[in-house]
Parts: C-alpha cells; sequence; structure tokens
C-alpha cells in the first residue's frame, strides 16, 4: 500500500535524520532515488534546486512533492505526516529530558560533542549536492564537468566576497542564468 510506504520512509529518515534538511539530503536520495525509485537522480537534483528557492524546511518540501507525486494530495499528506511525526515525539521527550537535566556536565559534554558532529553531516552532504551538480550522473571524468555550473559557482563565490550583493538575489540571478544558458544551448 503506497500510503503506507510513503509514511514509513519518511518516518524512518525523520527519525535517523539528524543534522537538519542539508545533512540528510544523502539519505533522502538513497530512500527515495535508490531504493523506492520514486524519483530520478535528475528529478531528486531538480528537487533540491526548487527547495533552496522555496520557503520552508527542505525535507518537508521534498516529502510532500514525492507523497503527491506518487499517491497524489493525499500521498502528500501521508508522506508530510511521516516526516514531522518522529521529530514531534523525540522533541517532547528530549524537552522534558533537557529541562530535567540540562545542569549535568554529561548533557553538557554531549551537545558540545555533536556540533561538529552536525557541521561534518553539512559538509558531507555540501560536497554530495556539488557533485551531483558539476556531474550530474555521469562518471567523474574531467572532460565530462559541467564548466558552465563551475564558472557560475565561481562567478557566485567572487560576487559574495567582493560586493555586498544580497544572496537572494545571487540564487535568482543565477537561476536565471541557467535558464538562458540552456535556452540558447
Amino acid at each position: 500500500m503506497i500510503y503506507l510506504d510513503l509514511f514509513w520512509c519518511f518516518a524512518k529518515i525523520g527519525l535517523i535524520g539528524f543534522g537538519g534538511g542539508y545533512a540528510i539530503l544523502p539519505i533522502i536520495q538513497d530512500f527515495t532515488v535508490t531504493q523506492h525509485e520514486w524519483l530520478t537522480q535528475q528529478e531528486f537534483i531538480d528537487l533540491v534546486t526548487i527547495s533552496q528557492v522555496t520557503p520552508g524546511p527542505i525535507f518537508l518540501k521534498m516529502a510532500t512533492f514525492v507523497g503527491c507525486k506518487e499517491a497524489g494530495m493525499l500521498g502528500g499528506i501521508v508522506a508530510t505526516f511521516g516526516a514531522i511525526t518522529p521529530s514531534f515525539i523525540l522533541i517532547v521527550l528530549l524537552s522534558m529530558l533537557y529541562y530535567r537535566y540540562r545542569k549535568l556536565t554529561f548533557v553538557k559534554d554531549m551537545l558540545r560533542f555533536l556540533r561538529p558532529a552536525v557541521v561534518g553531516l553539512i559538509a558531507t552532504a555540501t560536497v554530495f549536492i556539488l557533485a551531483l551538480v558539476l556531474f550530474g550522473q555521469r562518471a567523474l571524468a574531467l572532460n565530462q564537468v559541467d564548466t558552465f555550473g563551475i564558472g557560475l559557482l565561481l562567478i557566485s563565490l567572487v560576487l559574495l566576497r567582493t560586493t555586498k550583493i544580497n544572496f537572494i538575489m545571487l540564487i535568482l540571478l543565477g537561476g536565471v542564468a541557467g535558464v538562458l544558458w540552456h535556452l540558447m544551448a
């Protein structure tokens, strides 16, 4: 039954996906592209891109999109509910525990340990998305690199470092440049 599959898939991701949306992108990709084949690799990349320019948590947008794609509006609701249920239950339980034990050294040390682990997860997701954008599904061969994508990345980095351009404007300009590039190609 597709509704149960959607709920359970996104509940599992929500349960094991620590570190936020960017850190769990490889997990989402594994479940939705590799295991269930609900998305193609290109659809996944496009969905990540669209999720960047729309408000809200990336994981919930992805769950809703996949659910709607596979089983209509009800599928979107079920997948989204599956995505938020583990977090809701965990945050209620952890809030009660934190409030009670927040002054213990063990709790302070555990939180101090988790910070660099989350940074590592986000860095891994960044490298993963960068590789997907620049190389796509092709082999990682230098002759198959998306030179336009690398050029756009370098221009964006230079603009961010040397001007006071708003990052939202930079995202919009990058989107326009990508559309124009592919229309001319």
